[in-house]
């Protein structure tokens, strides 16, 4: 950005190191910007290239087709006003020097951007039939410290930007009420602390001391009717449901953690570990060129990494 020749430019597309966008993704993207100067982002869904590799990459992929059938699709149509996700998306270069440029007060600057934007005025519009190909981490350890980030991180700018989205003047108290409650408080924080509480201690808790009790339907119907809601953007994988609530749980433990750490600046606010991907996105691409190496024995650590 800078460089002497985006001066010359309006718009800028970025993505990670992992997607692969199709050949005509720009000519499905920049029209809804020439033809509306109200519109700072299109924003691409993700498409997960390796999404098969492992019990956990399918239990990503439920999680994240959630995010964006719910999260992405639904604040695009009713307030204009998503989280960008960082990658697979085009900006006005015009809007993003509107609202500050790229900050790095905290772990998810291309969240903060979004909301930044947003609190000027900006619209954003999400292509749920524009997909790019990406890559989803398939080590606990990479996937725990992308966690880390993305649930710290949120909570982190919640603290900051708070205030200043109460007191701004260019958005309605509607869409300021849906991004403090809805965008910010329920999805970022509350949910993660809540499933903790009450999966992790509360239930196990009835098990282990007669004395608590929960009635059947807070403990079963309602949890039971969230969980396919939820579930319900990944239909082929429905039969996952019990690996998924049990994985989700055991995530909610370091998603609370790093809540806490975001809301309260502690020690590892702005810890910043690039997510390691394998590379299978480029072995897909590659394969029928490629002579295929013998597999690595386990304890071995040679293997190439792409980073995004």
């Amino acid at each position: 950005m800078k460089h002497s020749y985006v001066k010359q430019c309006d718009y800028v597309a970025i993505f990670d190191a992992d997607f692969q966008p199709e050949p005509d993704f720009l000519y499905r993207t920049i029209p809804f910007l020439v033809h509306n100067s109200d519109i700072a982002l299109v924003q691409a869904r993700w498409k997960f290239v390796n999404s098969d590799e492992c019990l956990m990459t399918r239990m990503q992929e439920m999680s994240l087709d959630y995010h964006f059938t719910v999260e992405q699709e639904v604040g695009s149509a009713t307030y204009a006003f998503f989280g960008f996700n960082g990658t697979a998306g085009v900006w006005r270069i015009a809007a993003l020097n509107d609202a500050g440029g790229w900050k790095d007060c905290t772990t998810v600057e291309d969240m903060d951007l979004a909301v930044r934007a947003s609190l000027k005025g900006w619209k954003f519009v999400y292509l749920s039939e524009l997909k790019v190909k990406s890559e989803l981490p398939s080590t606990f350890k990479a996937y725990r410290y992308q966690q880390h980030r993305w649930s710290c991180g949120p909570a982190n700018l919640f603290r900051k930007m708070v205030m200043e989205i109460v007191r701004n003047k260019k958005v309605s108290p509607l869409k300021k009420f849906h991004v403090i409650y809805s965008f910010f408080f329920v999805r970022k924080i509350v949910a993660h602390i809540v499933t903790f509480v009450f999966y992790c201690v509360i239930l196990p808790a009835t098990v282990l001391v007669p004395e608590v009790q929960v009635p059947i339907w807070s403990a079963v119907y309602i949890p039971s009717t969230i969980t396919l809601l939820n579930a319900v953007g990944t239909p082929r994988s429905l039969h996952l449901l019990i690996f998924w609530i049990l994985f989700e749980n055991v995530m909610s433990l370091h998603r609370t953690k790093a809540i806490f750490i975001g809301l309260f600046e502690a020690g590892r606010v702005n810890e910043w570990v690039v997510t390691e991907k394998l590379g299978d996105a480029l072995k897909k691409k590659l394969g029928a060129k490629a002579p295929k190496k013998p597999r690595l024995r386990i304890g071995e650590s040679n293997k190439q990494t792409t980073c995004a």
